[in-house]
């Protein structure tokens, strides 16, 4: 359950800019409400509060369409009243609104049903020290520097011979702040900024046009791909694209370009999340231990990595994280658990405890990659004789009850060991165990993305064509 009032912000706009580096009042702030909610009747009571800022710029043919800024405050108390729990977020406590808020979620606490698992994080698990993970750039770009990188993305796109008009280009920038504080006696905080760029390029004219896109993303400007390079790509992807051909219908091996590769470790990640596991709504419920991929695939979720998208020195709930390889040799070995799922499943929490303001915690990754194998992307498709090479998915017909897998895909047709044509409108089905267990990585693997694998070559799916 949730409340959020908009009447007022946490801090002024100049407070905010002021102290966006500074968390000393936002600690202070979540101390105060766990304080009032242990007053008011609270067993046990946790809170997060957060600050960010953010800008961005879209332009199209080298105009600006939209410009944007946003400054924002907000806080969420979870509280805990025997085995009942209750959360509410605001983005006002002026005057006795700490009070008040803590009053309400107590209240509402007390009225909710049990459940045996609620709870803080047991307090031998918390974190003490918080490693260094350099996810700060702490220079905001200006108006006029985010207009100067959508436009060079744009312009870069345009002179790609065959690229016919720009769908539009963006860049964006913020900086955001975490605090979390509990009664169990922890405190934490961090700050991490992100930068984007993108752009969407066209090919061709009226029914015969084709789009595809680029961006690079990163904590720290200094980390992004140039702006040049980001539309040149997006213009090169789309033309590529120009006048697909139809397939008929066969069962071949498909080979998935890196940056859709990522979305099979995605649909692993999905089915061995805690909270699927303990509702027995996962087709790898029955899988822990097991082998599911060949000997030379290892899967690895780092939250410490430095300057990563998404690490991050504790988790939601305060625990240590930890690198973590979930499949390790091919075989699968642990669930992401925060405190309740574990409880559930009567093991320990694996600090995956991700939450919001408004929301009680719930397991989910971190950095995710599948590393890299021996083979070039151009061995792993040499003795393919008609295959299909993916670079785009489209839709979400993963069933994660039952491992059923089929997606709308578009790329290029493999015959005899080289990329040939475009292919679009076709579907890619098969079932995600034994997509697992046919999967051979490339060596080609990049740290770009959430989620990051090399290029992956499956074997025997099913191409739904004409």
């Amino acid at each position: 359950m949730n409340s959020s009032p908009s009447s007022a912000s946490l801090l002024s706009p100049e407070a905010a800019r002021a102290d966006l580096f500074d968390q000393s009042a936002l600690t202070t702030l979540a101390e105060r409400l766990v304080e009032a909610a242990r007053r008011a009747g609270a067993d046990a009571a946790d809170a997060v509060a957060v600050r960010g800022i953010s800008q961005g710029v879209e332009v199209r043919d080298g105009a600006v369409e939209e410009s944007e800024r946003s400054e924002g405050n907000d806080v969420g108390l979870r509280v805990l009243v025997g085995r009942r729990q209750a959360v509410v977020s605001t983005n006002d406590v002026s005057g006795d609104g700490v009070a008040r808020l803590a009053e309400r979620a107590v209240a509402m606490a007390r009225v909710a049903p049990d459940d045996q698992y609620v709870g803080l994080a047991d307090p031998a698990l918390l974190a003490r020290d918080f490693p260094e993970l350099d996810l700060l750039d702490p220079e905001l770009p200006s108006t006029s520097e985010l207009e100067r990188r959508a436009q060079e993305a744009e312009a870069a796109a345009l002179v790609v011979s065959g690229v016919t008009k720009s769908s539009g280009a963006s860049a964006s920038a913020g900086i955001g702040g975490m605090v979390l504080v509990t009664s169990s006696g922890f405190h934490g905080a961090y700050l991490r900024s992100n930068h984007t760029i993108s752009m969407t390029a066209i090919s061709g004219e009226g029914t015969g046009m084709e789009r595809d896109y680029d961006y690079t993303t990163a904590p720290h400007a200094a980390d992004l791909a140039s702006a040049d390079s980001v539309g040149r790509t997006a213009g090169e992807r789309a033309v590529a694209r120009a006048n697909p051909r139809k397939v008929e219908t066969c069962e071949v091996p498909v080979v998935f370009d890196p940056r859709v590769s990522g979305s099979l470790v995605g649909h692993l990640v999905g089915a061995i999340n805690g909270a699927s596991i303990a509702r027995k709504t996962s087709f790898l419920k029955d899988r822990l231990g097991t082998r599911l991929f060949a000997k030379d695939i290892r899967i690895v979720d780092d939250p410490l990595r430095k300057r990563g998208l998404r690490s991050q020195p504790f988790d939601a709930e305060g625990v240590k994280v930890k690198r973590l390889a979930i499949v390790e040799e091919g075989v699968l070995t642990s669930w992401l658990l925060d405190s309740a799922t574990a409880r559930e499943l009567k093991m320990a929490t694996t600090g995956h405890a991700h939450r919001g303001v408004s929301s009680a915690p719930s397991p989910g990754p971190y950095n995710l990659h599948l590393e890299a194998g021996q083979p070039t992307p151009a061995e792993l498709i040499a003795d393919i004789k008609q295959g299909f090479y993916v670079t785009d998915l489209i839709g979400s017909g993963v069933n994660g009850v039952t491992g059923d897998y089929s997606r709308g895909a578009s790329g290029f047709w493999i015959e005899n060991g080289e990329i040939t044509y475009p292919v679009s409108e076709v579907t890619i089905a098969g079932h995600l165990l034994e997509i697992f267990k046919s999967m051979t990585a490339a060596n080609d693997l990049k740290f770009i993305y959430g989620i990051n694998a090399p290029t992956l070559r499956i074997e025997g799916l099913t191409l739904g064509g004409r």
